[in-house]
């Protein structure tokens, strides 16, 4: 069983990434539901949190059902992230995440996200510093390194774990590779067999299907897979890993009626928690994922991500269960 400080999450548990504009709690309810064992929030900046910015604040948001759940944070400046961590900690989450991955250019030229990994001396004092500062577990989300020829990883995570990391979650690609080629699970493998290694490892990258899920842990001897762009518009991931772990065997996709039904509670809890226009404009991304394999579904789709008013995205939603009732999934 893997355990994040004294949270058993269970025996390769699937975490729901951090994923910006994404992983909001709408999305993540959808995903506990489906088997999800722990999920974090969008990263939220430390310097928006102790500026009071009204996007980060709200991202602070989190539900009982949602449970065990991470906040992730961001940041490069050691005050600002000390702050941000006494703002989280009153938000009650199970586990604080440090967000030392994000490969995005603005991020990353502040020194941020994938940023710190080009001053690994500060990335680990920083973590330090929060460890210190909290008595909720820190974790961290990282990448391999900033390049192919700066790749530390093993050095990295162990020196993490001993200023107190609880686990760590890593991203098969650098910074320079953003999302482009494939991830690389070797180094992640290294740092899982390191002798010293006794927290959680979690792998993350191109877990697309169940059975590279299940290289993940078979083959790499990882401790867990962090699922993120395989979820998007299809929280029914989880609940086919966590099958075909069990069974050997692929369960049958979700049904019309099922994604339909998913689609509309997705956007009327977005619309409950953000309001109607940005709860109609932050689920568009979702729906090619919801509906794909639906042939001459164009149409549909374009009435449900150009429109601005959810009465007309509702509508679509009526008109798919109509039109294509009993449609069968390959």
């Amino acid at each position: 069983m893997a355990k994040i400080g004294d949270i058993n999450v269970g025996e390769f548990p699937l975490l729901l990434a951090p994923m910006e504009d994404v992983s909001d709690p709408p999305f993540r309810a959808l995903c506990k539901e489906q088997g999800a064992d722990v999920v974090y929030t969008e990263f939220i900046s430390s310097e928006g949190l102790i500026r009071d910015a009204a996007k980060s604040v709200m991202k602070l948001d989190i539900y009982e059902k949602e449970r065990p759940v991470g906040i992730q944070i961001f940041g490069a400046n050691l005050e600002s992230m000390l702050q941000s961590v006494e703002i989280v900690e009153k938000s009650g989450p199970d586990i604080i995440d440090i967000n030392f991955g994000c490969p995005v250019k603005k991020v990353v030229s502040k020194g941020a996200g994938a940023g710190i990994l080009k001053d690994i001396d500060l990335m680990v004092s920083l973590t330090e510093a929060m460890v210190k500062h909290t008595k909720l577990p820190v974790t961290v989300k990282t990448r391999l390194g900033w390049d192919h020829d700066s790749i530390k990883i093993v050095e990295v995570a162990e020196r993490l774990q001993d200023v107190g990391c609880q686990a760590i979650a890593i991203h098969g690609r650098t910074r320079a590779q953003m999302y482009k080629g494939e991830a690389d699970w070797r180094p992640i493998a290294e740092v899982k067999n390191n002798p010293r290694m006794h927290i959680p490892v979690f792998g993350n990258g191109d877990v697309d299907s169940p059975e590279r899920a299940m290289e993940m842990r078979d083959k790499f001897g990882l401790d867990g897979a962090m699922i993120g762009r395989a979820s998007i518009g299809y929280p029914w991931f989880f609940r086919e890993v966590k099958h075909y772990f069990k069974t050997g065997e692929h369960l049958a996709p979700p049904s019309l009626q099922e994604r339909v039904d998913a689609a509309r509670r997705h956007l009327q809890m977005a619309i409950d928690w953000k309001g109607e226009k940005l709860g109609v404009f932050e689920t568009r991304r979702h729906y090619t994922n919801y509906f794909k394999g639906i042939p001459h579904f164009k149409e549909y789709r374009m009435k449900m991500v150009t429109s601005d008013d959810a009465a007309d995205v509702f509508a679509a939603f009526d008109e798919v269960e109509k039109e294509f009732s009993g449609y069968e999934f390959a």
